[in-house]
């Protein structure tokens, strides 16, 4: 018999006995519940799960006014004019797909802080800032969170504005810290909380986290005032806490990113934050949604402590994703090094604010036409891209239900999500589900 009819004859009798073992092993696996068999159903995330709602809504008057994404006078997505200019630039320039290194591009790192901290602070204190490019707001918060835990100690309180985004209550619990709440928003009054924020801070033990939103806090849009910000400076010094800025919405919130950083510098004018840490994201004021664009920086008290730092940082970034996307760097990095398009972005930016704006000031004059008498200046008073309106959770599922009108159940309103088109059925609904009803303490005490 040739080799060949012999190995097939081989093959061929073991054959059967492979089957008949794969089959037993089977009918084992069948009978024996994997773990996965065990896995529950998590819950919906909550803005995500809403816009998915939405999306599969049918009613052609929907609204959605839950994403916290900018859309346009007619209601579509807009991507900045001076982001597609740096895009083509960067075609011509040939920009490659190498990795970037862990912490990213020093050069798109140099204009991220600087358009935060100001040419000012980076020309006189830079090369003693420890910063990286992350994941966007999200991914800055994350690391931020990972080194407090890993140098401070896990279980270190890090407190948190009431109410705050939803996601930061995830982060920091699953970066190994305690959370606790500060208040901040007022019922009442449907404003900043401030005598209550300054006593529960003043009552933190010393050595403890804070996190501040540094412009257009989410999801209120309730800022302190200037005199207020150094006030809170103080305290912060005072009383010996690690303050944790989340800058999300600069130039956004009022159209000016100078006028929007106001308070990050006013804490590093101040001096005694030394450990002060700035999470900073690009995808609400330079529209980069999908590209998890950001930065976390550290000050710290010279350049021998910075190396430190910053080998941590890598220690901290490697092992989770190893190093950072690079298109929406390269498009940061492009706009704010040219003076053009830095021009062409300034307009740009103040153009989304100026409509949100406008929108604050038509949603109150529609909701007045519509027939309310509540008082909604609290409205036109707040800042950023969400209107923190007052309603409570019935209220928001009757809008859903009997007007398909998609929010959050804290009745934060996106303003982005309101245009010409649907601004007056919107307040038309706002004033069905809350005619009669309070929408403040205040007026469920009167």
């Amino acid at each position: 018999m040739r080799f060949g009819g012999l190995l097939l004859l081989l093959l061929g009798s073991r054959h059967g006995d492979v089957v008949s073992s794969l089959s037993t092993t089977t009918a084992a696996a069948a009978g024996t519940s994997s773990y996965l068999s065990q896995v529950p159903m998590g819950p919906p995330d909550a803005i995500l799960g809403i816009a998915e709602a939405f999306g599969t809504c049918e009613d052609e008057n929907k609204v959605n006014v839950c994403v916290g994404a900018y859309r346009d006078e007619n209601g579509k997505p807009w991507v900045l004019p001076s982001v597609r200019a740096a895009e083509r630039l960067m075609i011509e320039e040939d920009i490659n797909k190498e990795y970037a290194p862990i912490v990213g591009n020093p050069a798109f790192i140099r204009r991220a802080l600087e358009f935060a901290y100001g040419k000012d602070v980076m020309e006189a204190q830079g090369k003693t800032i420890a910063g990286t490019a992350t994941l966007s707001g999200t991914g800055a918060c994350r690391i931020g969170g990972a080194f407090l835990a890993k140098f401070l100690g896990e279980g270190t309180k890090i407190y948190l504005p009431d109410p705050t985004w939803g996601n930061h209550i995830a982060i920091f619990r699953e970066a190994g810290l305690d959370v606790q709440r500060y208040r901040y928003y007022s019922r009442a009054t449907n404003g900043l909380d401030y005598d209550n924020m300054m006593e529960d801070l003043k009552a933190a033990p010393e050595g403890s986290a804070v996190l501040l939103h540094a412009c257009a806090h989410n999801p209120t849009g309730c800022d302190p005032t200037q005199e207020q910000w150094g006030e809170i400076s103080q305290l912060c010094q005072d009383r010996q806490l690690h303050v944790f800025f989340d800058c999300a919405y600069q130039g956004f919130a009022s159209g000016n990113s100078e006028k929007d950083a106001w308070a990050i510098r006013k804490f590093v004018e101040d001096g005694g934050h030394a450990s002060l840490m700035l999470a900073q994201s690009f995808a609400k004021n330079f529209g980069l949604y999908g590209e998890r664009c950001g930065t976390l920086s550290i000050l710290t008290d010279n350049e021998e402590e910075k190396e430190r730092v910053m080998s941590q940082l890598k220690l901290i970034v490697r092992p989770m994703y190893s190093s950072p996307p690079i298109h929406g760097a390269h498009i940061v990095n492009t706009v704010l090094s040219s003076p053009e398009l830095s021009a062409q972005y300034v307009d740009e930016c103040a153009h989304m604010a100026q409509r949100i704006d406008a929108m604050r000031t038509a949603l109150t004059k529609a909701l007045k036409a519509a027939g309310s008498t509540h008082d909604w200046s609290h409205i036109t008073s707040q800042i950023g891209m969400f209107a923190y309106t007052g309603m409570n959770a019935d209220m928001v599922t009757q809008l859903t239900d009997d007007y398909s009108i998609f929010l959050t159940k804290d009745g934060r309103v996106s303003l982005a999500g309101l245009n010409d088109n649907n601004i007056e059925y919107v307040a038309k609904a706002i004033h069905a589900v809350t005619d009669g009803k309070p929408i403040t303490t205040e007026e469920l005490s009167a």
